[in-house]
């Protein structure tokens, strides 16, 4: 009597939860790098981006960029360039065509090439847009963080500071502490200019800071009662130690929002300040350019349009960048 051989079969046992043949394996993905690659399958997010990047290099590269195109903001003698009975230039726009020399035109009156102001004047409100957004940025973080983590009386007396600040208005406070400040330490000519770059810079911050602790206060709230910061407290962790390590890398997206929203308001707000002859005037600026091609605007249109069309196009890239940026770091949003 043969005993029936059992047939043996090769089978390949898997640990469990580890993925079948012919399945791939699932990664996981940290949140910042989700918002990456939401961010670069969003095609008005790239177009901004690359806006934005364009203004950038130019004004890090304005001198560069200037002496390359063969401009530069040397004031030539306004006879070389300007017809002396109407102030306008001699060749090139409203009157002529492309002059290949001046591609942007020159400037009635004083003969200035256009596209060299052009170019600084975009360095002079990125730069300032950016020193105040980072300054403005910097202090109502702070202040957020000790008013909503430390609560009691500095939280009162910090959201009292932030509402009086709040209730003062911006236009008005611009009008009256410019004056003052080039007053007070501009009294050498020479440092004057200096004296209202960085009071512009300062006027923004001052008036600036607020929104960002009001949010940062409120986002802190919610975060100290969670499991890890009352842990961290329980064992004795000091309070600069959370603030910094447990509390302030759970704010990078809400800063990060309001930092890429913040950027255009001052880019704006700077033009403002310098069309109404509050702001910088040692440096060209498209809010001084704006002032003085009012004016000529019935004659000379294009004068007008280039400052306001580079102004129109930074704060709406800035602003479509900043609604991306905030959509793809939203876990809630489908984007």
């Amino acid at each position: 009597m043969t005993v029936p051989q059992m047939e043996v079969t090769s089978e390949v046992s898997t640990a469990p939860g580890a993925p079948e043949q012919g399945q791939k394996e699932i990664a996981g993905k940290s949140p910042l790098r989700i918002a990456f690659e939401r961010l670069r399958r969003d095609w008005v997010a790239m177009i901004s981006l690359l806006v934005v990047l364009f203004f950038v290099v130019i004004a890090i590269f304005a001198p560069l960029i200037a002496r390359l195109l063969g401009v530069s903001l040397d004031t030539p003698l306004a006879s070389e360039r300007i017809n002396l009975i109407n102030q306008l230039p001699l060749e090139g726009p409203p009157f002529g065509g492309f002059d290949p020399e001046h591609p942007f035109g020159v400037a009635p009156r004083s003969g200035q090439d256009n596209l060299a102001v052009w170019l600084y004047g975009a360095r002079t409100s990125m730069v300032i847009a950016t020193t105040a957004a980072v300054l403005s940025t910097v202090t109502g973080v702070v202040v957020g963080l000790l008013a909503g983590y430390l609560g009691g009386v500095v939280d009162r007396v910090l959201m009292f500071v932030t509402d009086v600040f709040l209730t003062i208005p911006f236009l008005l406070a611009a009008l009256a502490l410019s004056p003052i400040l080039s007053d007070r330490f501009g009294t050498n000519p020479e440092l004057l200019g200096e004296v209202k770059f960085y009071s512009v810079i300062g006027i923004l911050t001052v008036f600036g800071w607020m929104t960002m602790a009001r949010l940062i206060r409120g986002e802190v709230l919610s975060i100290r009662e969670r499991e890890f910061v009352q842990a961290a407290r329980v064992i004795g962790v000091p309070t600069s130690v959370i603030l910094r390590k447990e509390i302030l890398p759970n704010l990078v997206a809400p800063i990060v929002v309001a930092f890429s929203l913040a950027l255009p308001a001052y880019v704006a707000a700077e033009a403002g300040l310098s069309y109404l002859g509050i702001g910088v005037t040692d440096r060209p600026s498209w809010g001084q350019t704006v002032a003085g091609a009012v004016q000529w605007f019935e004659s000379y249109p294009q004068y007008l349009w280039q400052p306001v069309i580079g102004i129109v196009l930074l704060v709406i890239a800035l602003n479509l960048l900043g609604d991306s940026i905030r959509d793809a770091l939203d876990p809630k949003t489908r984007r």
